[in-house]
C-alpha cells in the first residue's frame, strides 16, 4: 500500500497586462512558512471505481462537481493515467485555499496539483512538459480553451512566458529584477472565466495588435535588462482590460489609486475582479494594496482580501508523501 501523496499548488497572476494568454507569474506569501494562496490535492489508492475518483472536496462551498468528467483536477488526473498508467486507478481529495472565479487560477491550481500528486503516487517522475499538457486537458475543461498562463506559472513557478502549446509546450523562464514584488487585491465579488473570455473581440485590429505586441516585447526586455522604467511603460493591455474592466466595479478608481501610491503599472489578473500591480520593493507594495483595497471600498462598497507577494516565487511540489 503506497502512502498518499498531497500536493501544493500556488496561485497566479496570468496576462501581465500586455501577455494575454502568453505571460503569468506564480503568488506566495511574504510570510515565511504560509504557503500562500493555491490549492492542494492528496492522491491515494482507491477506494471505489477508477481510473479517477474525487473523494472530497473542502473549502468551496460545496459549489465544485464531485463528478469526475466535470472536475478540473480530475479530468487532468485521468488525461495522465490514460497515457502514462493505463489501469491504474486514484481517488482524489481536493483543498481550495483560494477563491472561485477570482482571476488567480484556481482551475489551474487545481489541475496542476493533481497531476503533480497522481505523477508522485505512480512513481512515474514526468518530465514538466507533460504534466503541463496533462493539467491543459483541465484547463479547457474550466475556461473553454487550450492556454497555460496559468498552468505554466503554478507548475513551475517564477515568471514565465508561454510560447507555443504546439506541438508541445515551450515554456520560457523569464529574469525577475531584484525587489520586484505583487501587490495584489481581491475585491469580494466574482467574474466567470468562460464567459470572460467568450466576451473578447476574435478580430482584433491590427493597429491594437502591434501596439499589445510591442508591449509584450518590450515587458520582456525590460525584465532582462532590470529596467523598470521600461517596464512601467509596458504594462498597457489594449486587448483583454478595456473588455473586462467595466465588468469589475471600481476598477478605474483601483487602478488610479494603484498608480497615484506608486506602482508601476496595474491592471487585472485574469479575467478579474482580482487585481494586481507590480511595485518596487516590499514597501511600496504594501502601500500600493492598501491603495487600492481603498479605492474598491470607496467608489464600489467593496471589501478586498490583500496579498504582498514577492517575486519569483515557487511552483508547485509534493508536501507530504512519496516524491
Amino acid at each position: 500500500m503506497r502512502n498518499p501523496v498531497r500536493a501544493f499548488a500556488p496561485a497566479s497572476v496570468s496576462n501581465i497586462a500586455c501577455g494575454f494568454d502568453i505571460l503569468g507569474f506564480a503568488l506566495q506569501s511574504e510570510s515565511e512558512g504560509d504557503l500562500g494562496p493555491g490549492d492542494i490535492v492528496t492522491a491515494r489508492e482507491p477506494g471505489g471505481h477508477g481510473p479517477v475518483r474525487i473523494a472530497a472536496i473542502a473549502g468551496d462551498e460545496g459549489r465544485l462537481p464531485l463528478e469526475a468528467e466535470r472536475n478540473t483536477a480530475a479530468v487532468a488526473a485521468k488525461a495522465l493515467i490514460d497515457a502514462e498508467a493505463p489501469g491504474s486507478a486514484v481517488d482524489l481529495e481536493i483543498e481550495k485555499r483560494m477563491p472561485l472565479e477570482s482571476g488567480l487560477g484556481s482551475s489551474a491550481a487545481s489541475a496542476v496539483a493533481a497531476v503533480v500528486a497522481v505523477d508522485a503516487l505512480l512513481g512515474l517522475e514526468l518530465p514538466a512538459a507533460s504534466l503541463l499538457r496533462y493539467a491543459l486537458a483541465g484547463e479547457v475543461l474550466a475556461s473553454g480553451g487550450p492556454h497555460a498562463d496559468n498552468l505554466a506559472p503554478s507548475l513551475l513557478g517564477g515568471l514565465v512566458l508561454v510560447r507555443s502549446l504546439d506541438p508541445e509546450p515551450d515554456v520560457i523562464d523569464l529574469p525577475v529584477p531584484e525587489g520586484l514584488t505583487c501587490a495584489l487585491v481581491r475585491p469580494h465579488a466574482e467574474v466567470n472565466t468562460k464567459e470572460s473570455r467568450a466576451r473578447l473581440d476574435r478580430h482584433l485590429p491590427l493597429e491594437r495588435a502591434v501596439t499589445q505586441w510591442g508591449n509584450a516585447a518590450a515587458l520582456v526586455s525590460a525584465l532582462y535588462r532590470s529596467d523598470l522604467e521600461l517596464l512601467s511603460r509596458a504594462l498597457v493591455d489594449v486587448v483583454a482590460e478595456p473588455v473586462r474592466a467595466p465588468g469589475v466595479p471600481g476598477f478605474h478608481a483601483a487602478k488610479a489609486a494603484a498608480i497615484e501610491a506608486g506602482a508601476l503599472g496595474c491592471s487585472l489578473s485574469g479575467s478579474g475582479p482580482a487585481l494586481f500591480a507590480l511595485c518596487d520593493g516590499r514597501d511600496g507594495a504594501r502601500e500600493v494594496a492598501a491603495a487600492m483595497a481603498g479605492a474598491f471600498d470607496s467608489s464600489a462598497g467593496l471589501n478586498c482580501d490583500r496579498l504582498v507577494a514577492p517575486l519569483p516565487a515557487p511552483g508547485a511540489r509534493v508536501i507530504e508523501g512519496e516524491a
